[in-house]
């Protein structure tokens, strides 16, 4: 009897230790996603210099988009997981799932805008981008990462046509003798703790036109944008290093051959590893979620939930990172967060631009020439100024040095 005892009392006790862990990395995780979000909200909003990058618009968005997440889905999430029990009821649960799918697609949606905006920039003429990004359009594609979203979530989840024939398949393909426990009820609720989840299940239909919708087409173009990006980049390249080799006169050149040849290299080299950043850490968070998504009703809906868990959670971590990817890593937003968190101190305010010479290559692309600077810079802006036509055809990208 005292062993019994010794090992109920210690199995509890591992049970609150795995809890405390659980609590603390759930904690960490909502912490780093509100505070994150909620500075770089703040630092566009204080900086008018950020706030006439057209991008920022966007990453102020994805910012509120993340923010929400953390603050009105995580919390809940992390209190059932920990607790391991759904408190509030069926209708705030489906208000909730609602959420979830709203937020988290808003979000991708955002990255989908934030590589389509760098294409037009970096990949097109300086008027095809001035053409095509006018603040009517930013709005517009703004409004549709808001607005798209609610019809994969609000309106098919309250209605509940996620649960179409879900019961009817249940009873169709696996009879019990009599036993009317289809599989909605069987993950809903938990017979050895005696306690129930807020479960969200789909059928086929939904699930395939929700993965779509929110992830595979966002993907795709994302993936062929950002691939677009790194080829011109790497057109830029080849093409300064033919010309130093023919020994080709360049313009608007501040530094000595070697350096600049040194400072090109690095310059590549950390457009090529943002842009992979990015890409992966984008296909590690979500796609496992996406896919078991799809996968889960044509398997019998026999993924367990742990897995289902696991692979949520994983997806917002991402409203985590993305502050990190498209944000902190960026020279300007750096400076913008410690004159927040410096409580405006001023060796980390902006210095006068009068007299000062940002180095920086003459470009031509499509016949136009203009000057391309602040290259990806782990996830910063790409921007372009239009000059006269030039007679030397130097392409570069070059970023802000970190």
């Amino acid at each position: 009897m005292d062993e019994l005892d010794a090992n109920v009392s210690s199995k509890a006790g591992f049970r609150s230790v795995e809890k405390v862990v659980l609590l603390t990395f759930l904690s960490a995780v909502i912490l780093m996603a509100i505070l994150g979000n909620l500075l770089v909200m703040v630092a566009v909003c204080r900086d008018r210099q950020l706030r006439k990058i057209k991008t920022n618009y966007f990453i102020v968005s994805l910012a509120f988009a993340d923010l929400l997440v953390s603050v009105l889905v995580m919390p809940f999430g992390a209190i059932e997981l920990v607790q391991d029990i759904w408190i509030y009821g069926e209708m705030f649960c489906l208000v909730r799932t609602s959420l979830d799918v709203l937020l988290t697609t808003a979000s991708i949606f955002h990255l989908c805008c934030i590589s389509l905006d760098r294409y037009y920039a970096i990949c097109c003429q300086p008027l095809v981008y001035r053409n095509k990004m006018t603040p009517l359009r930013i709005a517009l594609m703004l409004g549709g990462c808001w607005v798209i979203p609610m019809f994969i979530s609000f309106l098919p989840i309250m209605q509940g046509w996620n649960n179409i024939g879900i019961i009817d398949l249940e009873r169709i393909s696996k009879p019990r003798l009599g036993q009317d426990l289809h599989v909605i009820e069987k993950r809903k609720f938990n017979q050895n703790s005696n306690s129930t989840y807020c479960i969200f299940m789909v059928n086929k239909p939904y699930a395939i036109t929700c993965s779509v919708v929110a992830f595979y087409i966002p993907f795709l173009l994302m993936v062929l944008a950002y691939y677009r990006i790194y080829v011109t980049a790497k057109e830029h390249a080849h093409q300064i290093q033919m010309l130093q080799r023919a020994g080709a006169p360049t313009e608007s050149r501040f530094q000595p051959t070697d350096q600049h040849s040194t400072h090109r290299m690095r310059t590549e080299t950390k457009a090529a590893k943002t842009l992979c950043i990015i890409m992966g850490c984008f296909c590690l968070c979500w796609a496992p979620f996406f896919v078991t998504n799809i996968v889960d009703p044509f398997v019998d809906y026999t993924v367990p939930g742990q897995v289902w868990t696991a692979f949520l959670w994983l997806g917002y971590i991402n409203s985590g990172l993305n502050p990190f990817l498209y944000a902190f890593l960026n020279k300007s937003f750096r400076r913008a967060f410690l004159i927040i968190l410096c409580c405006d101190d001023e060796r980390y305010r902006r210095p006068s631009i009068l007299g000062q010479t940002v180095p920086c290559s003459t470009t031509t692309i499509n016949g136009s020439t203009h000057v391309l600077r602040d290259a990806v810079e782990c996830g910063g802006q790409w921007e372009s100024q239009s000059h006269p036509p030039a007679s030397s055809p130097l392409v570069a990208a070059q970023p802000s040095d970190t």
